[in-house]
């Protein structure tokens, strides 16, 4: 039984997924052109609405078999694959973990697919930062009993930019969870979602700001 672990999402907490977007996005229409990014990033929506993650390579998939002759398209997976994670990461992001990591174990509890979530999470190098603790669900909300089973603890910090997935924590923990909110990505700055939302216990303007506050305060 740890006192406390740290949790951290992946996607705009500790990586800049929405600058991968723009990269990702200026990739299709220079190779492919402006109609195959559209129809791509219509696929990605629509798989997302339905897997309820982000699932980059299942929209790939749909799109090649909507252009099943086109030899080109295969290379978009390689693209991806080849990405380079590590320059993403937000500025004293790995200072973060190792900050935090002297009062307790620090484990990513993210959402997202089978294979391109954990290529990210490896090509960046966080997989190391974190000495192997990676937990990747398709509703990391709906996995805290995994959570609590596989690092237990009196106390947990989850640091995350979507106020939704605080707010259930809340919800589930109670004050054995302290909520903290990067004010980072498009999640953080959708001001209709955020004031919906259960207000964190703790919000910074970006991930480094963590340096600055010890860990015995976000430990309660």
């Amino acid at each position: 039984m740890h006192d406390v672990v740290f949790l951290f999402d992946v996607d705009n907490t500790l990586l800049d997924n929405d600058q991968v977007q723009r990269d990702l996005n200026q990739h299709l229409v220079s190779e492919y052109g402006s109609e195959a990014r559209d129809r791509y990033w219509a696929l990605f929506e629509d798989l997302r609405g339905s897997l309820g993650y982000a699932d980059y390579l299942g929209a790939l998939q749909r799109y090649r078999l909507e252009d099943l002759h086109n030899p080109k398209v295969l290379r978009i997976a390689n693209w991806l694959a080849d990405y380079p994670f590590a320059d993403r990461l937000y500025p004293r992001a790995l200072d973060v973990v190792h900050h935090l990591g002297s009062r307790g174990p620090t484990v990513i509890l993210s959402d997202g697919d089978a294979a391109f979530q954990p290529r990210k999470v490896e090509r960046s190098g966080l997989w190391r930062a974190f000495k192997d603790n990676v937990l990747i669900y398709v509703h990391k909300e709906k996995a805290l009993d995994d959570v609590e089973r596989l690092y237990p603890a009196r106390r947990y910090v989850m640091i995350d930019d979507k106020p939704r997935i605080l707010e259930a924590l809340k919800n589930q923990w109670g004050d054995r969870v302290t909520t903290v909110f990067p004010r980072q990505g498009h999640y953080a700055f959708d001001m209709e979602e955020v004031r919906k939302r259960r207000p964190a216990d703790i919000a910074i303007d970006a991930i480094g700001d963590l340096l600055d506050i010890s860990p015995d305060r976000l430990a309660g």
